[in-house]
């Protein structure tokens, strides 16, 4: 599959998050611990936002592997974002090309996504005949993980963000269902306009990727006080991973089954999710 992460708060070199930690992504990428394989090498992502862009975000993808990209490198070391994400990938099938790497853009989204949709070489055509005609053409690349991304704004993303994918989730597993597939679905997915990031767990068999959140900064600071990552950001900085980025106590928390988290959060830090028929 892939690993993957999302920041949102305090404006932060992409550097700090993506090279810096003892178990970075550029690591996760070599190394994953959590994942379905240890290697992430066919391609990679980032997309971020700044004030200077309109709301739309910037992304660059490429089909090597990121621990070596001297491009990823530069640009981790002098760009500096409140909202970001960054994504390795391990192809489930679909062809190592730009195109089908994450994070996928449509106006002022981002999205990218970890998991498949079963026996999607059954389901695609269905699936995309489900999206708005007007979107089609957007489509650029051949992943379940894009069509996805373009039934949930066919859907209503602009709308309502979660109602959006769970109309979504329950369009995929009915028509997987209807074909035979016993568990159509498998998903965690990031999703953000620039103001807001939410992040989803969920899969048909209940047992869903990895997913986490980490835990507020004053609540990290009191435990970890001499760690310097995490010196002079809002309390609303959030990073959602795959997988932790360290084994320091208290920093990360396993995102529940059938579940998504929103950042900035209200009082909670997380609220139920399922599939919505439609």
């Amino acid at each position: 599959m892939c690993r993957w992460l999302a920041y949102a708060g305090t404006p932060m070199l992409l550097d700090d998050v993506l090279y810096k930690p003892a178990h970075s992504l550029i690591d996760q990428s070599l190394h994953s611990k959590m994942g379905v394989e240890t290697t992430n090498g066919d391609g990679f992502g980032v997309g971020w936002y700044s004030a200077d862009n309109g709301g739309v975000p910037a992304v660059v993808r490429d089909i090597g592997p990121a621990w070596n990209n001297q491009n990823l490198r530069e640009i981790a070391s002098h760009v500096r974002s409140p909202l970001f994400f960054a994504h390795v990938r391990a192809s489930t099938g679909t062809a190592i090309q730009q195109t089908n790497c994450h994070p996928f853009r449509h106006g002022r989204w981002l999205w990218m996504h970890n998991g498949s949709i079963s026996d999607f070489h059954r389901l695609r055509r269905d699936l995309c005949m489900a999206v708005d005609p007007a979107l089609f053409a957007s489509i650029e690349g051949s992943t379940d993980s894009e069509v996805m991304f373009y039934l949930a704004v066919t859907f209503g993303l602009d709308q309502d963000v979660p109602e959006a994918v769970a109309r979504m989730a329950g369009f995929v597993e009915r028509l997987g269902k209807e074909h035979g597939v016993e568990f159509p679905l498998q998903m965690t997915v990031a999703v953000s306009d620039g103001e807001r990031l939410w992040a989803f767990r969920y899969s048909t068999q209940g047992k869903s990727r990895s997913l986490f959140y980490s835990s507020r900064p004053g609540t990290v600071r009191e435990l970890h006080p001499d760690l310097a990552f995490l010196r002079g950001v809002s309390d609303d900085t959030r990073l959602v991973v795959s997988e932790p980025l360290g084994d320091l106590p208290g920093v990360w928390n396993e995102l529940p089954e059938n579940s998504y988290t929103v950042v900035p959060s209200g009082p909670d830090d997380y609220l139920p999710f399922g599939p919505d028929t439609i």
